[in-house]
């Protein structure tokens, strides 16, 4: 088995959960306990503030929402900038755990190539 020339060439067929947050907002159990149907809950985000994009829980870009027909489509506005820690603190642990990853299937690779 020969090593792909690019490392990350490994990784481009995983799965990702890719998510937006809309918003959030911290209530008491007992408003959660009351909610019923057309129960309103007010959100912490402004309907005209760029929403988050999220892949596998770090954030990685802000978007608008669109209707797609009848499904929500994004329009990816802003890419985070992978060395910019100050907008996605999370980033350099996502980059630690693709290095991880590379590292684990490279040894895979090579005990797979050994056993051959």
């Amino acid at each position: 088995m020969t090593a792909p020339t690019n490392p990350l060439d490994l990784l481009k067929n995983v799965d990702v959960v890719l998510s937006v947050e809309l918003g959030r907002t911290q209530i008491p159990l007992r408003q959660v306990l009351e909610l019923r149907e057309a129960s309103v809950v007010p959100l912490d985000r402004l309907t005209d503030e760029l929403l988050d994009v999220q892949v596998n829980g770090h954030t990685i870009a802000k978007a608008e929402i669109l209707a797609d027909g009848n499904r929500f489509a994004l329009k990816i506005v802003q890419m985070n900038d992978a060395d910019d820690t100050s907008v996605a603190p999370a980033d350099a642990s996502l980059e630690a755990a693709a290095s991880d990853a590379i590292a684990k299937a490279a040894t895979l690779g090579s005990d797979a190539a050994g056993a051959a």
